[in-house]
């Protein structure tokens, strides 16, 4: 556990929950991240047993603190400082909703006509 406290958009990038460490930022200062309903700042300091709630990507996780680390680790050792409380129906809202976000063609057929495309958009977009 380290000695000095540890920012939460410090923490949010240790455990891989944002790519960089600016991504973690802009997420406190827009809102995104949440303790108890109330947003939290970039600069708030983070506890053991703390229950944190974030957008990352749609996605709508609630994470609980177990330890405290300043240096982000590997992706296997995570659980070892964080425990996702995310509620599985949530993951399976983001699953149902990649898989139905793209159209998909079989493989060899090419690119659909002019006739095809008019199709697809008339029934995308009406």
């Amino acid at each position: 556990m380290p000695s000095e406290p540890v920012r939460i958009d410090k923490y949010l990038w240790a455990v891989r929950l944002y790519k960089t460490r600016s991504l973690a930022t802009d997420a406190c200062r827009c809102g995104h991240v949440r303790m108890g309903g109330q947003p939290v700042k970039p600069s708030h300091e983070v506890k053991a047993g703390e229950v944190y709630e974030l957008s990352v990507e749609q996605v709508h996780k609630v994470v609980e603190v177990k330890q405290v680390l300043g240096n982000r680790v590997g992706a296997k050792l995570v659980e070892n400082y964080m425990t996702d409380l995310t509620p599985p129906e949530e993951y399976e809202r983001i699953r149902m909703v990649r898989q139905y976000a793209f159209e998909t063609r079989d493989r060899g057929v090419g690119r659909p006509t002019k006739r095809e495309r008019r199709d697809i958009e008339s029934f995308k977009y009406k």
